[in-house]
C-alpha cells in the first residue's frame, strides 16, 4: 500500500472562497490569540506565568500553517517568535516542556506529543534547519525517560499515544535509528487500546471517562494509519470498524459523533465538541494519505463543509464548545444543562465557552484542510498528483503546476489547468460517489471514482469537469429525516438576535470583538416535511463563504408546523422527538440553509 504525501504551504495556495475563509480566520480570533488571550500571550511556554501545557502548542498547530498559506509576514514573524522562545528553553537533556525537573514524572506528556507535532508543522512551513535537531533531542529524551521508567504514559498522553507518530515519521526519514522503533513500541504498549473498549461506546453514560471522550476518539481513528509501518504491523482498516460502531450508536447527520464531552448517543439535542471536529478532520486527512481510500476524503468534506463552519461565528471571533443538530437556542442554562458532562454555557458562542481547549485547537481545521486539497506520490521520472478535495487552489512545484478554479461545494463545475515543466505528471481527480451526469471536457463519461489525466513533459492541459447533485432525504434515528445535496446537509434556519456579554472571569477578559454571545430565537422552529419535493437554489458567494445571512445555496421544501414541544425540564431545548406529528398549520414553502450557515437550526425532522 503506497502512501500519499502532503504538499507544503509553499507548494499549495488556497484560492477563491477558501482563501477568503482563511483570511477571515487570520483577521479574527486565530490570528489574534497571542494579543488577547492570556493563556497564549503570557504562556509558560514563552517564559510567562499562564498555562504551560497544551494551549500554545494547540494554537501554533493552526496559526503556523495559516500564516504561511496566506504568506502573512507579520504572522510568520510572530510564529517564529514563539518557536524561538520555546526552543530557547529546551534543556540540555532534550526536555522542552515548561516544568521543573522534579515535576517531569508527574507532567502529562501529552504536551510532548503535541509540541513534537507542532515542530514538524513548523519545519514543513519554514524549512528552519534548527528543527530536526531540536525535535531529535525532544524525542530521544522522551524515549530515554519512558525506557528507563522515569516517566510513563497516563491520562491524556496514554489516550493519545499515536499523536507522537507524526514526529516519529519525520525523524525516521532522516535518522532511522533503532531507538525510534523502540519508542514506537513503548508508546503502543503503554497507550490505550481502543479496540478493546468498543462496548463502552454502545450505551453512553452520564459519566466522564478518557475511554469515551469524544476528542480522544476523533484522534484515535488515525492510530493505525500513522503507526502500523513503524510497529511492523499489517494495515487492517481498523478505523472503518471503529467508526462504524461510533456512527451506529452516536452518529450525527454531518458525520460527527456526539460527545458533550463524552459519547452522548443518537439524540439530536446532544452536542459535539469543536475540538473533535478539528481532530476528526485531521484523522481523515491522514487516513486518506495512508490508504488512498476515497471514503475518507468524502467524509472529510462532510465535516469541513458542515460541522466546522456551523460552530464558529461568521466573523470567526466566537465559537461554541459544542454544537447540536437540533439547536433552537444558544442561551445559558439556568439550571442543569442538557449535556452529559458539559457546563451551562457550552453551546454559547464566545471566547472560551465551557473550556479553553477549543479556543486554541479549532485553529488547525481550515489550514490543514487547505493543505489536503492535493496529495502526491513521488516516482523517479515524475509524480502522481491526486486532487483529493476539489476546492479552489493552486499547486506549484519546481516541476509542475495544477490550478483548480471552482466554487465547490456550492457549485459543481471545475476547471483544472495542469502543466508539466520537468518530467511527467499523472493527475488523478476524485469524483464523489454522489456525483451524477459527470462530464469531462463537455463529454459525459461513465461514472467512476476518479478521472485520470497524463501530462507529459512540456505539456499543458485544461480539464473541465461538471456533475449534478440531487437533493435527497436520508433517514435518521427516531423516525426523523435530514436533507442533503452532495456534501452539503441542509437545515431549517431559525432567526435570532444576539445578546453580547463583556466581562472578566478567572483573569480572562471578554471584550468586543472577543466576547460572549447568547443567540436568542425569533422565528418558529416546530416544523415537519410535508412533501418529498425539494428544489435546489444556487446564489452568489458573499464575502463570508458560509454566511448565515446570505448562504450561497439553499433548498426549498414544503413544510407544516407540528406540536413538537420542549424537552422535559428545559425551556430552550426542543424535545428529542416531536410530541405529535399532526400538522397545526397550512403547508408553507420554507428555504433551508446549509447546516454550516444555520447557527440556530432544525436538522432532524419528521416527514408527515
Amino acid at each position: 500500500m503506497k502512501k500519499w504525501s502532503f504538499f507544503t504551504s509553499n507548494e499549495i495556495k488556497p484560492e477563491g472562497w477558501l482563501r477568503r475563509q482563511l483570511e477571515i480566520q487570520a483577521e479574527s480570533l486565530s490570528g489574534n490569540l497571542d494579543k488577547v488571550w492570556r493563556d497564549v500571550r503570557d504562556s509558560a511556554w514563552i517564559g510567562g506565568d499562564a498555562e504551560g501545557w497544551e494551549r500554545v502548542p494547540y494554537w501554533l498547530d493552526g496559526f503556523i500553517p495559516l500564516a504561511y498559506l496566506l504568506e502573512n509576514e507579520d504572522m510568520i514573524a510572530r510564529a517564529k517568535k514563539y518557536i524561538d522562545a520555546i526552543i530557547s528553553f529546551q534543556k540540555e537533556s532534550g526536555w522542552i516542556c515548561p516544568c521543573a525537573e522534579e515535576e517531569i514524572p508527574t507532567y502529562d506528556s501529552w504536551a510532548v506529543q503535541l509540541i513534537s507535532k507542532v515542530l514538524v508543522v513548523y519545519y514543513e512551513c519554514s524549512r528552519d534547519e534548527r528543527i530536526p535537531d531540536v525535535l531529535y533531542r525532544v524525542m530521544k529524551n522522551y524515549h530515554d525517560l519512558l525506557a528507563a521508567g522515569t516517566i510513563s504514559l497516563f491520562k491524556w498522553g496514554k489516550a493519545r499515544w499515536f499523536e507522537a507518530f507524526i514526529a516519529i515519521d519525520f525523524l525516521k526519514s532522516r535518522y532511522d535509528e533503532e531507538w525510534l522503533t523502540d519508542l514506537a513500541r513503548i508508546l503502543k504498549e503503554q497507550g490505550t487500546d481502543y479496540t478493546k473498549l468498543t462496548h463502552l461506546w454502545k450505551r453512553p453514560l452520564d459519566k466522564w471517562t478518557f475511554e469515551t471522550h469524544i476528542v480522544n476518539l476523533a484522534m484515535m481513528l488515525k492510530y493505525e494509519a500513522v503507526s502500523h509501518d513503524y510497529l511492523g504491523e499489517e494495515y487492517t482498516d481498523a478505523a472503518e470498524t471503529l467508526s462504524e460502531i461510533l456512527r451506529t450508536y452516536n452518529g450525527t447527520p454531518v458525520g460527527l459523533f456526539t460527545g458533550d464531552e463524552c459519547l452522548s448517543g443518537l439524540s439530536p439535542i446532544q452536542g459535539t465538541e469543536l475540538c473533535a471536529v478539528a481532530e476528526q478532520m485531521y484523522s481523515y486527512e491522514h487516513l486518506f494519505a495512508a490508504t488512498g481510500d476515497f471514503k475518507w476524503a468524502e467524509r472529510l468534506e462532510l465535516l469541513a463543509f458542515n460541522a466546522l463552519p456551523a460552530t464558529i461565528s461568521d466573523d470567526m471571533w466566537a465559537h461554541q464548545y459544542v454544537q447540536l443538530s437540533n439547536q433552537i437556542a444558544c442561551i445559558r442554562f439556568p439550571g442543569k444543562p442538557i449535556f452529559g458532562t458539559n457546563g451551562r454555557e457550552a453551546h454559547l458562542f464566545g471566547l472560551e465557552p465551557n473550556y479553553g481547549c477549543c479556543t486554541a485547537n479549532f485553529n488547525q481545521a481550515w489550514p490543514k484542510f487547505a493543505l489536503s486539497a492535493f496529495m502526491r506520490q513521488e516516482y523517479a521520472n515524475g509524480d502522481s498528483v491526486m486532487s483529493v478535495i476539489p476546492v479552489p487552489s493552486t499547486l506549484k512545484t519546481d516541476d509542475y503546476s495544477v490550478t483548480l478554479k471552482t466554487n465547490y461545494p456550492f457549485e459543481n463545475s471545475f476547471e483544472y489547468t495542469a502543466e508539466a515543466v520537468k518530467g511527467y505528471v499523472d493527475l488523478y481527480i476524485r469524483i464523489p460517489s454522489f456525483a451524477k451526469n459527470v462530464k469531462v471536457n463537455d463529454r459525459y463519461i461513465r461514472h467512476g471514482d476518479h478521472v485520470y489525466i497524463e501530462i507529459e513533459e512540456g505539456e499543458k492541459k485544461v480539464i473541465r469537469i461538471e456533475f449534478d447533485t440531487t437533493p435527497e432525504f436520508f433517514e435518521r434515528p427516531h423516525n426523523l429525516h435530514s436533507v442533503r445535496a452532495g456534501s452539503l446537509v441542509f437545515s431549517l434556519p431559525i432567526e435570532y438576535e444576539q445578546k453580547m456579554y463583556e466581562y472578566e472571569k478567572n483573569g480572562i477578559e471578554r471584550k468586543f470583538p472577543y466576547c460572549d454571545y447568547e443567540y436568542i430565537p425569533k422565528s418558529e422552529w416546530n416544523y415537519a416535511f410535508s412533501s418529498l419535493e425539494l428544489k435546489l437554489n444556487r446564489k452568489e458567494i458573499s464575502d463570508i463563504p458560509f454566511s448565515s445571512e446570505n448562504p450561497p445555496v439553499t433548498l426549498t421544501a414544503k413544510m407544516k408546523q407540528i406540536p413538537w414541544g420542549l424537552e422535559e425540564r428545559h425551556e430552550n431545548v426542543c424535545a428529542k422527538v416531536p410530541e405529535s406529528r399532526t400538522p397545526i398549520s397550512e403547508e408553507k414553502e420554507i428555504e433551508l440553509h446549509p447546516y454550516g450557515c444555520a447557527k440556530l437550526r432544525m436538522t432532524e425532522m419528521p416527514i408527515i
